[in-house]
């Protein structure tokens, strides 16, 4: 190929690049992942369910019908 067209590196790109390699080697539970898992893991999934049902329910109430059931 074309000569002399080598890429310079940027460390901190390489260094963010490795660092995500490697994540599952770094990560530690904290108190702050907790909350978060819980918040975004089961919180959220959970109120967005029970929405998506409630207006379910609500569209068989206005047309007669009875309730459908879900899970």
């Amino acid at each position: 190929m074309a000569g002399g067209m080598e890429a310079n590196k940027n460390k901190f790109i390489e260094d963010w690049g490795s660092a995500r390699e490697t994540l599952e080697h770094n990560f530690r539970w904290t108190r702050r992942n907790l909350a978060l898992v819980g918040i975004f893991g089961i919180a959220v999934p959970y109120l967005v369910y029970k929405g998506i049902v409630r207006e379910f329910h609500m569209q068989d109430e206005d047309a007669g019908r009875p309730y459908r059931k879900f899970l």
